[in-house]
């Protein structure tokens, strides 16, 4: 499975190197981003922080393809669990992934600042433990100060056999 999403990114930027010759708009974009981990694991982390990286050639006016990396980290919580009149304190360990993957966005209208897309790839376990796995991750974003920066929101999930999801909002500056 992991080398067969390898080989998909892998192909995905070849493609879209080649696109970068025929339509001339190009764009880096870096940012940080924060928001709420939900689901399976809500209980044991509440909070995330990450940066963003992406790289995208125009391949029409309509579309953008290209590649994505970053950093993402959800801090641990500390539980008590009671039983039998014993109280046993928990801490859980800080959840980080590099993902690794393949990005489109989508420009609906002319002029209009507004875009949606998506990423996928791979999901790098980093902290011990933790394998890493299949990520997807669909965003809604809009342009700021006349397109120098956006403001995003997203849905990512890292999933497996289980899903390690967040709702993240994100604020990124265009290079």
């Amino acid at each position: 499975m992991k080398k067969g999403i390898l080989t998909f990114v892998l192909v995905f930027t070849v493609f879209a190197l080649q696109a970068q010759r025929n339509v001339d708009r190009t764009n880096f974009r870096a940012g940080i981003n924060g928001g709420l981990v939900i689901g399976d694991f809500s209980d044991a982390y509440s909070l995330n922080l990450g940066v963003d990286l992406y790289h995208h050639w125009g391949v029409s006016k309509a579309l953008d393809i290209g590649v994505t990396t970053g950093f993402f980290n959800a801090f641990g919580e500390k539980q008590t669990i009671s039983a039998g009149g014993v109280a046993i304190e928990t801490e859980f360990a800080n959840v980080q992934f590099l993902p690794v993957g393949a990005s489109f966005r989508v420009y609906p209208g002319k002029n209009v600042g507004f875009k949606f897309g998506g990423d996928v790839g791979y999901a790098v376990g980093i902290n011990e433990g933790n394998e890493g796995a299949l990520y997807y991750r669909p965003s809604l974003g809009i342009d700021l100060r006349q397109g120098t920066s956006e403001l995003n929101i997203s849905y990512f999930a890292v999933s497996d056999d289980i899903t390690f999801s967040s709702v993240l909002l994100g604020y990124l500056f265009l290079f």
